[in-house]
C-alpha cells in the first residue's frame, strides 16, 4: 500500500470498527502526546490498554498499565504506536508474535518505516503511519 496519502473511507472504516487499542508508548505525564490520545480515545468509548514497561502494574488514566503487547490477553483491534519511527520494525516483529493478530498497526505522527510496514500488511494487517486517531475523528466527523 501507498502510505503517502490514505482514502477518507480507509481512515474512517477502521476508526468505526475498532473498539480495543492498546496504546504502545503510554505515559502517564499529562503534558505528552500519548496521554492526551489516551484521554481523548478513552472519551470516544475506546477500550484503551496502555503498554510501557516502565509503568507495569502501574494504571494511566484509571487504565491498568502492561509492560509488553505479549501480556495483553484479549484480541486487539488496534495497536496506536508512541514510539520513535526507527523502532517500529521491533514493534512489527513484536505485533507478528501475538495470537491472534490485531487488526490495524497505526503509527503516530512521524512514526513511518515502510519496510516494517510492508512486512505487517503481508501478514494481513492494515496499517496507517503518520497519522493520529485524535485528529482523524473529528476531522472525519466520527
Amino acid at each position: 500500500m501507498n502510505h503517502d496519502r490514505y482514502d477518507d473511507t480507509y481512515i474512517s472504516d477502521i476508526l468505526t470498527r475498532t473498539r480495543t487499542i492498546a496504546l504502545l508508548g503510554a505515559s502517564p505525564n499529562a503534558a505528552r502526546p500519548s496521554y492526551g490520545v489516551m484521554r481523548f480515545l478513552l472519551s470516544r468509548g475506546y477500550k484503551v490498554i496502555p503498554v510501557n514497561p516502565g509503568q507495569a502494574g502501574k494504571e494511566i488514566l484509571g487504565q491498568p498499565v502492561v509492560g509488553r503487547l505479549a501480556e495483553i490477553e484479549e484480541p486487539l483491534d488496534m495497536i496506536d504506536v508512541f514510539r520513535a519511527a526507527e523502532y517500529l520494525d521491533a514493534v512489527v516483529d513484536e505485533v507478528l508474535q501475538m495470537k491472534p493478530l490485531p487488526k490495524v498497526l497505526w503509527g503516530q505522527l512521524s512514526v513511518r518505516d515502510d519496510a516494517a510496514a510492508g512486512r505487517a500488511e503481508a501478514a494481513g494487517i492494515k496499517v496507517v503511519m503518520d497519522r493520529c486517531p485524535a485528529i482523524e475523528i473529528p476531522r472525519l466527523g466520527l
